[in-house]
């Protein structure tokens, strides 16, 4: 039998595969779908302050290969996750990871200190792409000195493990990641969506009401998985989580491989909502099949002659 526990940020898991934020609800709507306790972990919606009602509609479409939305982080705010979606999530059997996000910096450093002191949160993970507003709409996440900034103020409030989700909207993946651990992150999630439209040539109108969205699935696993192997190899010290296409076991391998310890499960969802555990079962028998007798083996063992890369640890 291959074991497949990990541990990560002094959490240990007993499957490197979680269910990625924004694709799984709060859990409870999956729990008569799929075994929680089979996955290594629930990632939740990104909560905020105070309740949001999201993008109008449309705000997803899909795409080859993907899909792109727009939701517009519609959530119940932090008050209420603590009180109406916690208790389940504190008995369903598996790791809990918060996302979480603000619209200014003193919101996230708000929404980092509501959510801890509570049992049942194992980890936080920051969403930093979202709009500075101060900034004409750039992303927190485009910009490794603002980026550091708010981190640093998330972690003076909170003691919780903190993960940055990094935006691969980025020129530069690695800057931004050495900037988030610098500030005090204890781990990096990589990757979220990329910014992408859809046009309906017929009607002449864009397919999402905002225009642009993120678009996310297999399209995008080539992208997550260049960004994950760049970060790991500039070796900052930190454990990184993958996202990005996955579907199957052999997906998952692949971002271990890479340089990832844990990896998310995300647009797949929506086809099999039991697929963050399809793809656990996926990865033990990868595992058995080649010989792996521990999960925790395959992270970072890429087979690389780093002297044909064209770039450098750092860039």
């Amino acid at each position: 039998m291959t074991d497949l526990r990990v541990s990560a940020f002094g959490t240990s898991f007993a499957t490197p595969v979680l269910a990625a934020s924004g694709t799984f609800g709060y859990a409870r709507e999956m729990a008569d779908l799929t075994d929680l306790s089979a996955i290594g972990g629930v990632v939740t919606k990104g909560i905020s302050p105070k309740a949001r009602a999201g993008n109008p509609a449309p705000r997803i479409c899909e795409t080859a290969a993907g899909m792109i939305n727009s939701i517009g982080l519609e959530n119940v705010g932090a008050r209420a996750f603590v009180t109406d979606k916690l208790p389940f999530l504190r008995e369903s059997g598996t790791r809990v990871i918060v996302n979480f996000f603000g619209e200014r910096p003193d919101e996230y450093a708000e929404c980092a200190a509501a959510l801890s002191g509570h049992d049942g949160i194992d980890a936080l993970e920051m969403n930093i792409s979202c709009p500075n507003i101060k900034a004409g709409g750039l992303e927190y996440g485009t910009d490794p000195e603002v980026a550091g900034r708010l981190v640093e103020a998330c972690r003076k409030a909170t003691r919780l493990p903190l993960l940055v989700k990094l935006s691969p909207n980025v020129t530069d993946i690695v800057a931004l990641a050495r900037a988030c651990v610098q500030a005090g992150a204890d781990g990096l999630s990589i990757i979220n969506t990329v910014s992408a439209m859809a046009v309906d040539a017929r009607k002449r109108r864009p397919r999402i009401a905002t225009v642009f969205g993120g678009l996310s699935g297999p399209a995008i696993k080539p992208i997550a998985l260049r960004m994950v192997y760049q970060v790991a190899r500039a070796r900052l010290g930190v454990p990184l989580l993958g996202i990005g296409g996955i579907v199957s076991g052999e997906d998952a391998a692949e971002f271990l491989l890479a340089g990832a310890t844990l990896v998310q499960v995300g647009t797949a969802n929506f086809a099999d909502p039991d697929a963050p555990a399809r793809v656990c079962r996926e990865l033990a028998a990868f595992c058995a099949e080649t010989g792996v007798a521990r999960a925790s083996e395959l992270t970072g063992a890429l087979d690389v002659d780093e002297a044909r890369l064209p770039y450098s640890p750092g860039g």
